[in-house]
């Protein structure tokens, strides 16, 4: 994919994530959370929900997995604005679907508008700053 190939409307091919307490459990710890709520379903439980939930490092690295994806490994990401919504418990499928939504030709950079939902609505809504070389080998 090159600079010239993100035009507003472009569509990315969904990702479908399987929420597992795998997935949970070891994301949470390999970003330093070690807060209960992501491992421990009694402390989950105690808090108030059903199981454990991803937590939003989690969540902000597999919105950057997708968009990365999609464009190659040539990408640079510039920002995340991300807002979370509906936790991603066990059990769930987070489907991450996207649209570039704004293209800056002066500065080479686009957004892509990304959002994921998962059983209960909405997981998360974010906008991913992004920019791609002029061209690619």
């Amino acid at each position: 994919m090159s600079h010239a190939s993100l035009t507003v409307g472009t569509t990315l091919p969904d990702l479908v994530f399987p929420i597992t307490a795998s997935a949970i459990a070891v994301a949470a710890i390999a970003t330093n959370d070690y807060q209960d709520v992501h491992h421990d379903k009694a402390a989950a439980e105690r808090a108030g929900v059903p199981d454990i939930f991803m937590n939003i490092l989690t969540t902000n690295g597999l919105v950057q997995r997708f968009v990365n994806d999609w464009a190659g490994p040539r990408l640079r990401i510039h920002g995340i604005r991300l807002r979370l919504g509906a936790p991603n418990f066990v059990g769930d499928t987070m489907t991450l679907s996207g649209t570039v939504s704004a293209v800056d030709a002066s500065t080479g950079r686009a957004e892509i508008q990304v959002t994921g939902r998962n059983r209960i609505g909405e997981h998360v809504s974010a906008v991913v700053t992004v920019s791609l070389p002029e061209t690619q080998p």
